[in-house]
């Protein structure tokens, strides 16, 4: 008999479809968006008051944690908002990692209606040249910067000109403010300018207006009704100076009455243990993720029974996204949990981008395994169009951004006639008649490519297959052959593994996927990491294909050479 799995927290969708004669496909939630307030201030202003002691944000500091409640956030938020607005700050920026400061100082901005940049502190602490700094700061044109500490960013400020912009170690002075007159912020007003790399490595700032952050945690709420109920509680690592972590798990908090707990370990093996000593600490309602961070914490879990049952006891449900997870994660976890409650636990996902803020679709229904993303949430109106053999996804809502920071030509060519945003994605159905039943990520569309014969290659899924029966020998792959007569891929190695184990793995693969769109005839291992300044990898840790076989061309054409190199595995 199949275990019995955990009541999934969630309202059941209700989608419309309607398909237009060119094949474009029209989807929408019948539920209609919930009301919601101009700005999230309002909702920590409100839970101020219901439950004014209550920890909203906390960090590590000694065994324990520095705290921070509702009141001490809205009380700080004025003094700061006050202090910007007497200095005639235009925009103000964070270079550090997450913080209870940092925390503030984006409240304290929203609050003066000034746009807040938190920048990827890789950009600062681990850059050699500091070109995406520059770029960043050229655009933004920051009166105040925040670098905690100051002496970690010693090379920063003297690498960068930051236009006499003041720079502080700490918000503490600026909490200190007696609070004054501050203005009205409407929800049209730039809240954030968040930056994301193209192709190239090149960032662009996406504007966050305070309409999207706010609605976006107003879809949440429905989509995940519990939260009325039951605050979330979270530890989590996810950086906000990206969208998932900033945006949506910071504002899940400050929206619903919650409390995150910084987690200042990360999915690296250097850092995981310390996330596992905070687990400890902490009993999450839910947990976020991305699929090599769960990779990184499952051995953990399943070594320590009590560090397991901890972790599920009051768990509503493993989230996870950024990109698909393997199938043979989705079962580990879900054999954790059973273990753990006796009950299969929740697995979920939603799908966005930095410019929808993020959450488009949500997978708000049971699922089995993985591959669905989810469907439009309240508000949100998704079209799927023809593009070559594929869907790709374009949407439309009040979580949508007004376009990029400075970059006129961007903003036009991302939006088609009808206002819709052009994700670059493509997607599916997961059932053609039934649009309950979800769509399912196809890959990125500037991704995929053709082999000599003409046989579309589809990277996503391929990458994701190759991994799976990979196992423990690889932690990335990237996929190559465009053009070619087949398919070869460049590896990024675990420690410890070996040619033969990687080896074994891909013969796996091929056994199981024969086709010559899946089949890997070469690979070729990789002896420079990701390279975060050249824009191959971001600091969650996703790899950008296109830019890395870009900057590692001549190491596409030594995977291709004729006859083949003695370092080119060959299948």
């Amino acid at each position: 008999m199949k275990p019995a799995r955990k009541r999934a927290p969630f309202a059941l969708p209700d989608i419309a479809i309607r398909r237009d004669s060119d094949g474009t496909v029209h989807l929408r939630s019948r539920t209609p968006p919930a009301p919601h307030p101009e700005t999230i201030i309002d909702h920590l202003d409100r839970w101020a008051s219901r439950t004014p002691d209550r920890t909203l944000v906390a960090e590590r500091q000694g065994d324990g944690w520095r705290a921070v409640s509702f009141a001490e956030a809205a009380r700080a938020s004025r003094g700061i908002a006050t202090a910007l607005i007497a200095r005639g700050i235009g925009a103000v920026m964070a270079l550090s990692e997450n913080s209870v400061d940092q925390a503030l100082l984006m409240l304290g901005a929203f609050r003066a209606g000034v746009p807040f940049c938190p920048v990827s502190p890789a950009y600062s602490l681990l850059s050699r040249d500091f070109v995406k700094l520059k770029q960043i700061v050229a655009i933004v044109r920051p009166g105040l910067v925040l670098a905690e500490g100051l002496e970690p960013f010693e090379r920063a400020r003297a690498g960068v000109d930051f236009g006499g912009a003041e720079i502080v170690g700490d918000v503490s002075a600026l909490a200190e403010t007696e609070p004054g007159d501050l203005p009205t912020v409407s929800g049209d007003d730039v809240a954030k300018i968040l930056f994301t790399s193209g192709s190239t490595g090149t960032p662009k700032g996406v504007i966050n207006t305070h309409r999207m952050l706010a609605s976006n945690q107003a879809a949440l709420g429905q989509v995940w009704p519990f939260l009325a109920e039951r605050p979330p509680v979270m530890l989590d690592w996810l950086p906000w100076s990206h969208t998932f972590g900033g945006n949506q798990n910071l504002g899940l908090a400050i929206s619903h009455g919650g409390t995150l707990y910084i987690d200042d370990g990360r999915p690296t093996a250097e850092r995981i243990a310390r996330t596992v000593e905070n687990l400890a600490l902490v009993r999450p309602t839910l947990h976020f993720n991305v699929p090599r961070g769960l990779d990184m914490l499952l051995p953990y879990l399943e070594a320590d029974d009590g560090l397991r049952d901890r972790f599920f006891e009051s768990l509503e449900f493993v989230f996870y996204a950024g990109a698909t997870l393997p199938l043979s994660l989705w079962r580990r976890v879900e054999a954790l949990g059973l273990a753990a409650t006796g009950e299969l636990p929740v697995l979920t996902t939603c799908y966005g981008t930095t410019e929808t803020a993020p959450m488009a679709l949500a997978a708000h229904l049971v699922l089995e395994e993985t591959g669905v993303v989810g469907v439009p949430v309240p508000g949100v109106e998704a079209k799927l169009v023809p593009t070559g053999d594929k869907l790709q996804i374009a949407l439309r809502g009040p979580n949508i951004t007004p376009g990029y920071a400075g970059r006129d030509d961007l903003t036009a060519e991302a939006f088609d006639a009808d206002g819709y945003f052009l994700s670059g994605d493509a997607v599916r159905l997961a059932d053609p008649v039934d649009p309950n039943a979800g769509i399912v990520f196809d890959g990125r569309i500037a991704e995929d490519f053709k082999l000599s014969t003409g046989t579309w290659v589809s990277v996503g899924a391929l990458r994701v297959a190759v991994i799976a029966n990979c196992g423990a020998a690889v932690s990335d792959v990237v996929i190559a052959g465009h053009d070619r007569d087949a398919v070869g891929v460049l590896v990024f190695a675990k420690p410890g593994a070996t040619v033969a184990t990687i080896r074994e793995g891909l013969a796996r693969h091929n056994a199981a996927n024969p086709a010559s769109s899946t089949r890997i005839a070469r690979a070729l291992v990789m002896d420079e990491p990701p390279n975060v300044d050249a824009g191959e990898i971001t600091d969650k840790g996703y790899l950008n294909q296109r830019r890395i076989l870009e900057r590692r061309s001549d190491r596409v054409w030594h995977l291709f050479a004729v006859p083949p190199a003695r370092d080119v595995i060959v299948l």
